[in-house]
């Protein structure tokens, strides 16, 4: 068993205000997607100016607090925002959805995509590899807040998470999830993206590889507590919202394929 790392959630206490390592990861997420975006400009349009990229990134994490914070209200936790409703507003303690951050992502670009006079996946094509950063400071943050722990293990790297009532070792699930969601797939995407693909192929496999290892992770992730389990006594809500995140993902690859190979 590892000794899980006493981090106080709290980076810095100036007193009047607390800047939270949660927060902190998603400036990070957002300024490295910001940095290799800048990296890939030219081969995308090079008629973009840098502020034309700072717009993009603004929206998109617009698109990600705003739509992560209330798909997490809408999709995990509803009656008890209802019930308080300044908890929306106290994000510092975690509570966001990737699929709602998704969502609003999706709204943010065809709105930037019709602005500039691009179509919605060639804008998303561009996006996708970017966001695996984003990802993966997400689930570090996870950690820091020593939240979304995985189930009860015996395993050499399991840790006891000082949230958890039970003190049991416990599979360090936003570990599994940093490794997937953030490292695999940013190497997946990056090498994918070195040759030239089709239009909406970049999109697609990014939904398929986000979907799998999401749902191969909350198998051994403990499902949140005000939802549980929703079936057969093992699906997960995120689970449930991948699924057809995969689905639409292999829809796209086809899509594009076909469509490259009838021009």
């Amino acid at each position: 068993m590892l000794a899980y790392p006493a981090i106080n959630p709290v980076a810095l206490d100036l007193g009047f205000v607390q800047i939270h390592w949660y927060g902190l990861m998603y400036l990070i997420g957002i300024g490295g997607a910001w940095w290799l975006a800048a990296r890939r400009l030219a081969a995308f349009d090079p008629r973009w100016t840098r502020d034309t990229l700072s717009d993009l990134v603004f929206w998109v994490a617009m698109g990600v607090i705003l739509g992560g914070r209330l798909g997490y209200v809408l999709f995990y936790d509803l009656s008890s925002y209802l019930a308080n409703p300044a908890l929306i507003l106290q994000v510092w303690k975690g509570g966001m959805s990737f699929h709602g951050g998704f969502i609003g992502v999706l709204l943010a670009t065809a709105w930037f995509a019709r602005r500039q006079g691009k179509t919605f996946f060639e804008l998303m094509d561009f996006i996708a590899p970017l966001v695996p950063i984003g990802l993966g400071a997400g689930r570090i943050g996870n950690f820091i807040n020593a939240e979304l722990w995985g189930k009860a293990s015996d395993l050499p790297w399991a840790m006891v998470f000082p949230t958890d009532p039970q003190q049991l070792p416990r599979h360090p699930s936003q570990l599994y999830q940093f490794a997937l969601e953030g490292l695999a797939l940013f190497v997946i995407l990056w090498l994918y993206t070195r040759k030239p693909r089709p239009t909406m192929a970049v999109s697609g496999l990014f939904a398929i590889c986000y979907g799998s290892f999401r749902i191969l992770v909350e198998f051994v992730r403990v499902p949140d507590a005000q939802l549980g389990y929703l079936a057969f006594g093992w699906l997960t809500m995120g689970q449930l919202l991948s699924l057809p995140m995969i689905a639409v993902g292999v829809l796209l690859m086809v899509l594009a394929y076909r469509r490259q190979a009838a021009a």
